[in-house]
């Protein structure tokens, strides 16, 4: 019997991820693990097996390949389905969906009616319809966690910022949905640049809702004003949810902002600095909203985006001085969602297991 989309049944199942550094090789082994949700890679030129296929549930995101030489998996404690839904690859448990799209660009056609849109926002209106479609049909309301890649995520085209076209498609498929700020059915998100290719999304829902987390130090980015683009980014500060077993928290892309405009630009140990500040910020509401279950800067594993990889040992000491050296931290360049953004870091708490292998 599928559990109601709210209860937290007494044998509800654990939610695991974890950073790996497999052998060359290793990842089609890795593939068939018991209780795989997905497995995300940020290598380039992926083989797979046999005939050349990618194996199943492995999602190779297009970044420049520099950065640390790891994967991230996404594991529960519960048997796992694979399913696939339009273009949505997809492993789902009993209490658990994991998914992934990624969708051609410039094979996509008109928008809605007819009208004539720039095709990245074709594309992310597409996307996140697929996405919520696919989650109301099988019974997962809660959509804790997503991540986009967008293609030259500050290129222009059709008069517009690659950015702001993906937001005007995102936020169109969440009103369609009636899935509104006001309705707390926000999630933490990150969207960062890729080299070339697809528009890929990957994301992680389940049978309950999070509760979504603002900053006080920041506007709300879905109340962020024109000058951003004619859409306001529609995501969370962050997201917290109880599973019973576990209390995970998931923060979002959290980089050098205060209110809703960029601080110390062209400086990137002061953005990072800035950035970890607005996390501890989100970590302290959290605390807040969340009584009982309380996080430090310590508790949380990192992934943090650098637009030039040459800046990453600047980067590494603000974080060496604030936090842990236990601490797993993930660093991969990729371009941020404004291009006087320099790093941008998300970061997890709850969920984390076994550390980096």
């Amino acid at each position: 019997m599928t559990p109601r989309a709210n209860a937290l049944p007494t044998d509800a199942g654990e939610l695991y991820y974890s950073y790996a550094r497999p052998a060359d090789g290793a990842l089609p082994s890795l593939s068939r693990q018991k209780g795989l949700l997905g497995i995300i890679t940020f290598q380039t030129g992926f083989v797979g097996e046999g005939d050349g296929a990618k194996p199943e549930g492995i999602l190779q995101i297009p970044l420049s390949g520099r950065g640390d030489d790891l994967c991230e998996l996404w594991k529960t404690t519960q048997p796992v389905l694979a399913g696939t839904f339009g273009d949505i690859t997809y492993r789902c448990s009993r209490d658990f969906l994991f998914g992934s799209i990624a969708l051609a660009v410039a094979d996509l056609p008109a928008g809605n009616h007819g009208l004539i849109h720039p095709p990245l926002q074709n594309a992310a209106e597409l996307a996140y319809q697929q996405i919520f479609s696919l989650l109301d049909r099988h019974g997962y309301p809660g959509l804790l966690r997503i991540w986009n890649f967008v293609p030259d995520i500050n290129g222009v085209s059709h008069g517009l910022e690659h950015y702001r076209q993906f937001n005007i498609g995102r936020q169109d498929a969440f009103l369609a949905h009636n899935r509104l700020p006001s309705r707390q059915n926000i999630p933490a998100a990150s969207a960062l640049g890729s080299v070339d290719g697809p528009l890929v999304v990957y994301f992680l829902a389940a049978r309950r809702n999070s509760v979504a987390v603002e900053n006080p130090r920041q506007i709300s980015a879905y109340h962020y004003p024109q000058e951003y683009g004619p859409s306001s980014p529609t995501f969370s500060r962050a997201g917290w949810v109880d599973l019973g077993q576990q209390k995970i928290l998931f923060i979002s892309g959290t980089a050098s902002i205060i209110g809703h405009q960029t601080r110390h630009g062209g400086n990137v140990a002061a953005q990072a600095r800035e950035s970890m500040a607005n996390i501890a910020a989100v970590v302290a509401e959290t605390n807040r909203v969340a009584a009982g279950s309380p996080y430090d800067l310590n508790d949380l594993s990192y992934k943090v985006y650098l637009r030039q990889f040459t800046d990453l040992p600047i980067v590494r000491a603000e974080l060496d001085r604030l936090v842990t050296p236990k601490a797993p931290i993930f660093y991969l360049q990729a371009d941020i969602c404004r291009a006087d953004l320099l790093v941008e870091i998300e970061a997890t708490a709850g969920v984390l297991h076994g550390g980096m292998a």
